[in-house]
């Protein structure tokens, strides 16, 4: 099975889904470690993506995630996935693919980016995020209003009745 962990910049993909992994012992993939050079400069001086930019990165893991499913392994992807089309090719021939989608207010994710660091993703993006943002109609929704402990207990929840 693979699970995505989908949201705007600064919702806690990472420190949710890197938590939601170790519990669930699965393997953690962070999709930001696989952003070409280029699209990382870009995201550096505060521009967007354009989907141009994003299909050969979503393409890579894609690629990379099939080859965990094959195994038969599970495997969690931390990954914006804004767009509908952007999630349906990261499932793309994927047998078992469920998506976790964290969401919160743009003031809470806005103070929380603001008060964080990130290598490359600055604040000043978190709009454009937002903008693009399509959220999915068939998901696990979990707001991230709460602790981060209390997120991941929701989520195991809602995966073991599925």
């Amino acid at each position: 099975m693979i699970v995505l962990v989908m949201g705007v910049a600064g919702v806690g993909k990472t420190t949710i889904g890197q938590a939601l992994a170790r519990e669930l012992g699965w393997r953690f993939i962070d999709a930001d470690d696989y952003h070409p050079p280029q699209s990382v400069a870009k995201m550096k001086a505060g521009i967007p993506l354009e989907d141009a930019d994003r299909w050969p990165w979503l393409h890579g893991l894609n690629e990379e995630l099939k080859v965990i499913d094959r195994v038969s392994q599970n495997a969690l992807l931390s990954c914006s996935a804004l767009k509908e089309s952007y999630r349906q090719r990261l499932a793309q021939g994927i047998a078992h693919f469920t998506v976790v989608y964290l969401h919160g207010s743009f003031e809470l994710i806005r103070e929380r980016m603001e008060n964080r660091s990130h290598r490359y993703m600055p604040a000043t993006l978190l709009e454009s995020q937002f903008a693009a943002l399509e959220p999915p109609a068939d998901a696990i929704a979990i707001d991230v209003a709460a602790d981060p402990s209390s997120c991941v207990a929701a989520i195991m929840a809602r995966l073991q009745q599925q």
